[in-house]
């Protein structure tokens, strides 16, 4: 029940930050949706940096990896956002965006959570 807990208030905490993000950032008649972007490459960075220092000498207890990895990623990260995005760029004809914003959206969200994994061998 403990890891429910965690998960839920990380999740609720990581949705409302997610949300803000969006508010702000997220133009949909300008392109790119840059909150929803940015929300994803920097959930990324953390799962890498949190899983990174659990691997490299269990230096994060299981109660924060619930917390943050599972709780506060998984909500503030959002695949299904995501999609529908792409769903609306290609239903407009933007095949262009459509192919930037989901190469780009892959490549810099996997090269962050190797960048956080590498980034803890320096602590």
């Amino acid at each position: 029940m403990k890891n429910v807990l965690l998960v839920f208030v990380g999740g609720g905490l990581g949705s409302s930050l997610r949300y803000w993000i969006g508010t702000y950032l997220n133009s949909y008649k300008h392109g790119i949706p840059y909150g929803t972007f940015a929300a994803n490459i920097i959930g990324s960075l953390i799962i890498g940096i949190v899983l990174g220092l659990t691997l490299k000498q269990n230096v994060l207890s299981s109660n924060i990896v619930m917390f943050i990895a599972v709780g506060f990623c998984g909500g503030f990260t959002t695949f299904s956002t995501f999609a529908y995005e792409n769903h609306l760029f290609l239903r407009d004809g933007n095949f262009l965006l459509f192919a930037g914003y989901t190469l780009l959206t892959f490549i810099i969200g996997f090269a962050a959570v190797f960048f956080g994994m590498w980034l803890v061998k320096f602590f």
